[in-house]
């Protein structure tokens, strides 16, 4: 005999698994700090290669008035200016991707944990029958 309430319970919990709840586990089998740091380096690694495009981007569009103004121009505080730059861009989508981790995790968590509990709901109402 079939019992309603668990076959809503299972279909519920089965639709979580395939959708949502993948990403979940993935992030829930991280401690807080590993996950947080494995998405910053990501984050830093990414920000480092976008910054040194759009740097040499820069160059080449104005690379006429650059070799002109070359000899004119300190290069060692141009070169401190763009390591500034750098370490603004870095450091903003390092905090970025703080923020936004965090967030991720405690969320999956909260969803994990409310998972569990469905499962041990399952099971109790598996033990009653």
């Amino acid at each position: 005999m079939l019992n309603e309430e668990r076959v809503i319970l299972m279909t519920h919990m089965a639709s979580y698994e395939s959708g949502e709840g993948k990403q979940n586990v993935k992030i829930g089998n991280y401690f807080r700090g590993d996950y947080i740091a494995v998405s910053v380096l990501k984050s830093v690694i990414s920000a480092t290669v976008a910054f040194l495009l759009i740097f040499a981007l820069y160059l080449f569009y104005n690379f006429e008035d650059f070799m002109q103004d070359l000899y004119k121009i300190d290069l060692v505080t141009y070169g401190k200016n763009v390591l500034i730059c750098y370490g603004i861009t870095v450091a903003g989508y390092g905090i970025l991707t703080y923020i936004v981790s965090t967030c991720r995790y405690a969320k999956a968590r909260r969803s994990l944990r409310l998972y569990y509990q469905n499962l041990k709901k399952l099971n109790s109402m598996y033990s009653q029958q």
